[in-house]
């Protein structure tokens, strides 16, 4: 992209009028948020059961005796050797606020289909600390439409986001950075994209869970910090190649 050099009496009108721009983003994000709150509840009756680092757990317990929990799928399937790597980089931030969103009475907690043993031998590589369940053997993953079986694949019935099939992990033949980004996760792309990612919002009340929020796949740019720096940075997002890598691959090049 090319850009003009101008005057700083230039450059503060420039400025200025996409303030007003900006501000009537920051007033329309508000509104979504409290149409989001508004949202109707969904009484949850099923009984989900997790691995955890503390043993057994069901959904209700993952609350950790507060009354929002906030789920984050992140791309880690049975079959994979490592977690997806732009799941990894959105939760390099969660240790930073997941302490703020407690004091706020929310529980944030990763979700994967992995056996915990893998999530916790990832989670000890990455130096994370937020928790981490696995939905190993639960239908979770599969009722929340993160997670999808081979046979849904080949009758291209996947629902993902809202719509079927219209995804670009869905589409023949495989796009390369879905390709490249199963061959880091030690997996083919099939077995790499039968998991999403995606978010799901809780609530207790009375002892009673109800779902009340989801959103997949861009829906969760939001959460990824790195993404709100790098919007505000001269050259944006700058993606190239594999774009995100996991933290500890980038000086040997992986």
């Amino acid at each position: 992209m090319q850009h003009q050099i101008v005057s700083r009496d230039e450059w503060l009108a420039a400025r200025i009028g996409l303030l007003e721009e900006e501000k009537a983003l920051t007033r329309r994000s508000d509104e979504l948020a409290r149409r989001r709150q508004e949202l109707p509840w969904v009484r949850i009756d099923k009984e989900y059961q997790f691995e955890t680092d503390g043993g057994r757990a069901s959904l209700a317990d993952l609350f950790s005796g507060r009354s929002q929990l906030l789920v984050y799928h992140f791309m880690f399937g049975p079959d994979y050797t490592a977690g997806c790597p732009s799941c990894s980089a959105i939760a390099d931030g969660f240790d930073g606020f997941v302490v703020h969103l407690a004091q706020r009475d929310v529980t944030l907690s990763a979700v994967s289909r992995a056996p915990l043993a893998k999530l916790q031998a990832y989670k000890q590589r990455m130096g994370w600390t937020f928790p981490w369940a696995s939905s190993v053997g639960s239908d979770f993953n599969f009722d929340f439409n993160v997670a999808f079986t081979e046979e849904q694949q080949r009758e291209g019935t996947v629902d993902y986001n809202y719509q079927s099939g219209g995804h670009a992990m869905d589409t023949a033949p495989v796009p390369t950075p879905v390709a490249r980004f199963a061959a880091t996760c030690g997996t083919d792309a099939p077995t790499y994209s039968r998991d999403r990612p995606g978010l799901n919002a809780f609530v207790l009340e009375d002892g009673v869970v109800y779902h009340t929020y989801s959103t997949y796949a861009r829906g969760v740019d939001g959460l990824w910090g790195a993404y709100q720096w790098l919007d505000r940075a001269p050259k944006g997002r700058n993606d190239t190649g594999l774009g995100f890598r996991r933290h500890d691959e980038y000086a040997k090049g992986g």
